[in-house]
């Protein structure tokens, strides 16, 4: 008989009608493994692997995933690697976005139907890390983050490059004719040289930051370069935690709460990161029916600095920010508007991590001191208005001050194919002084892609136009820079304003009043909403059918409707450390 809890290979027995044939089975093909009957009575971890040719970022993880084992073992627990969906960002169509949902539907399927007591996630690129937290929160097993690491800068006569902020740069450089060819071919081969993520604080880096900061994965391993050996030696730490972590059973929901989340989003204002972590945030937390809203976001924008000088909103690259001392760091700086009780994967509150660390030498060129910031206020803004009813997002910090109040003629551009056809045409009837406004491109319409940075057109670039009001219901790369209005909600395709507006309307951005509004009258807009019809495709099979049907809008964080969980009681409160909940 066993009268305990199930562990190890016995958890999860497959259904044969007989549970000690199961169990007898189990073990049987697991020792045609080579495994000793020793190795199959350890705690089980679980190692999500979403390696594959089609990802650049994780080729390095055979290497990677080799150190967690070594720290599994070391700790007396019993490795097991699993794959997973691999979501290369540069190589999926129609975006990486469409496939977030499904990676976390694979990954909490995966973790739920194996034995497993903890599992490690093993990931990287930009969807991926999103993607493996929202898995394991749903599946509630004890789970570790390790994130492969950024790449390190190449050169380009003299130059440090990295991408991907670099690579728009000089794109943009060739378009407006200051390079040729030869030049910008010489600039594609020094952009990513090593493995890894982007070079500067594009969605990858971010969301490895967000994760520190949450709590879930070891302090000071966000930022290690993805070819320093620190970065194995963090790997094998990580392996011989989520040992402990199995034995102790903490599970993800003692760690991810409405703290840590406001924690989370201090971290992610102070390195003014990529806009589509607020997306991923919110879905993330909302796996365990977390809140995160724009009145919150901005209440700690206005309190939050930006501290940290790293393209595309500064200077540095994220090998400097790991030299200079990384997240912990920062969470040191903003201690006193931290959550000091968060637990984190250690079993250690976020406090008792700041204490050990005393005052751990910064290097203040790129991580500033509070009264020294890059920004007084933090990178990111949440807008609403006529034009965005349920919200939108700019990166304020990215962003050129010029244009923060500012009214100008619509151009409007009804579809991603649209835009690729006129953007560059010489009869575009467009001024500097204009908003460029992208449409159809949300969840909905094209599972929001990073297509909402629309380049300036190249007549105007020729003539050294550098930033345009920019309006959209897609998103931007977390790489990408300049005045852009994001996640227009509700998105065109679901019949929010956006899809109402037409050339030469008057749209004014107000920064100051966090307003987007479309100065068209209310009757005018009864009559075109009277004629509108939504040019929404429709998938007949699969996958996406599924996204279609049930894909919710940003400020759900995009997530499918029927993977949220029930919304539950927000223990931030609003305060910080100490204060009453």
């Amino acid at each position: 008989m066993h009268d305990d809890p199930p562990r190890g290979l016995d958890r999860g027995l497959t259904h044969y009608g007989d549970t000690e044939f199961a169990r007898f089975l189990r073990r049987s093909f697991a020792l045609s493994m080579g495994h000793t009957r020793e190795a199959l009575a350890r705690p089980v971890i679980g190692i999500a692997h979403p390696g594959g040719d089609f990802n650049n970022c994780h080729r390095h993880f055979p290497e990677l995933v080799q150190a967690v084992r070594r720290g599994v073992l070391a700790a007396g627990g019993l490795p097991m690697e699993f794959p997973s969906i691999s979501l290369g960002e540069p190589f999926l169509h129609p975006t990486s976005m469409m496939f977030r949902n499904l990676m976390s539907m694979d990954v909490e399927e995966m973790i739920r139907a194996q034995p497993m007591d903890a599992v490690v996630l093993v990931g990287g690129c930009d969807k991926t890390v999103p993607a493996q937290l929202m898995g394991a929160l749903s599946a509630g097993c004890p789970a570790i983050q390790l994130v492969g690491g950024p790449m390190m800068t190449g050169r380009h006569r003299g130059e440090r490059l990295g991408a991907c902020t670099d690579c728009r740069r000089h794109w943009g450089r060739y378009r407006a004719g200051a390079i040729d060819a030869h030049e910008i071919g010489a600039i594609e081969g020094n952009l990513a040289t090593t493995a890894g993520t982007c070079a500067v604080m594009g969605t990858a880096s971010t969301m490895a930051c967000v994760a520190e900061a949450l709590g879930m994965m070891l302090p000071h391993t966000a930022a290690i370069p993805a070819v320093h050996a620190d970065r194995l030696r963090a790997a094998e730490a990580t392996g011989a935690q989520a040992v402990r972590l199995a034995r102790e059973g903490l599970r993800p929901d003692a760690i991810v709460t409405g703290k840590s989340v406001d924690n989370a989003l201090r971290v992610l204002l102070a390195i003014s990161g990529s806009t589509n972590a607020v997306l991923h945030l919110t879905a993330i937390a909302g796996r365990l029916g977390l809140p995160v809203d724009a009145a919150r976001l901005n209440r700690l924008s206005e309190e939050t600095p930006v501290l940290v000088d790293l393209k595309p909103t500064g200077s540095h690259y994220m090998e400097d920010l790991y030299a200079a001392g990384g997240v912990q760091a920062i969470l040191r700086e903003l201690r006193d508007l931290l959550h000091l009780d968060c637990l984190t994967v250690t079993g250690r509150t976020v406090g008792e991590l700041l204490d050990e660390q005393g005052d751990a030498w910064v290097d203040r060129a790129v991580i500033r001191p509070r009264a020294e910031p890059l920004k007084p206020e933090g990178g990111l803004l949440a807008l609403s208005g006529s034009l965005a009813p349920n919200g939108a997002l700019i990166k304020r910090a990215a962003a050129d001050e010029a244009l923060f109040e500012h009214t100008g003629r619509a151009v409007v551009f009804d579809t991603l194919e649209d835009m690729a056809e006129r953007l560059d045409a010489e009869d575009l009837d467009v001024r500097p002084d204009d908003v460029l406004v992208l449409r159809n491109a949300g969840p909905l319409a094209a599972a929001m892609p990073e297509a909402g940075y629309i380049p300036i057109p190249a007549k105007l670039a020729r003539q050294g136009v550098r930033d345009m009001v920019r309006i959209s219901d897609a998103r931007m790369s977390g790489t990408a820079y300049g005045t852009v209005v994001l996640h227009v909600s509700p998105e065109a395709a679901a019949g929010g304003p956006l899809a109402l507006v037409r050339n030469g309307d008057l749209i004014r951005l107000s920064v100051a009043r966090r307003a987007i509004d479309l100065l068209v009258d209310e009757a005018e807009l009864e009559r075109r909403r009277a004629a509108w019809t939504s040019a929404r495709p429709a998938a007949q099979r699969g996958y996406r059918w599924l996204y279609q049907r049930h894909v919710m809008q940003a400020e759900h964080g995009c997530d499918f409707d029927f993977l949220r969980a029930p919304a539950r009681p927000d223990d931030a409160g609003g305060g910080r450390q100490g204060d009453p909940a």
